[in-house]
């Protein structure tokens, strides 16, 4: 069965999209990317600060559907500056702690609205 997750507290889809989608003992995070979750405006001046924005809105998304960042298997990070990658690293890595996720990290040309950073998820929910 495959069923869509929401969040009153992270920002709503920016496009024909769910912002996540549980089949099976996966979720499979869409792209997020740094928007404040009333206003859906664009927040932080860099990767760092866009970053922070992006790991609270995913945390306020997961635990609304009571999920847990420690259940992050993979993730991919899109940078449209790879030179910020050390940085976003550091923000990155506070949030996740010890158990870390496999990652990719991919430099773009650009992103929706602006964003310099943007972050996708798949989630393991067995046992």
């Amino acid at each position: 069965m495959v069923k869509s997750l929401s969040s009153p507290n992270a920002p709503a889809a920016v496009g024909p999209y769910s912002l996540a989608v549980a089949a099976g003992d996966f979720v499979f995070v869409s792209g997020q990317i740094a928007l404040k979750p009333v206003s859906g405006e664009l927040v932080g001046p860099d990767g760092p600060a866009q970053m922070r924005q992006v790991l609270d809105n995913l945390r306020a998304l997961l635990e609304d559907n009571g999920l847990s960042p420690s259940q992050v298997v993979k993730t991919t990070i899109f940078l449209t500056d790879i030179n910020q990658f050390a940085a976003v690293n550091d923000v990155y890595a506070a949030f996740f702690g010890e158990v870390r996720p496999a990652r990719s990290t991919i430099e773009v040309s650009a992103l929706p609205k602006g964003a310099l950073v943007e972050l996708e998820a798949v989630l393991y929910t067995g046992s």
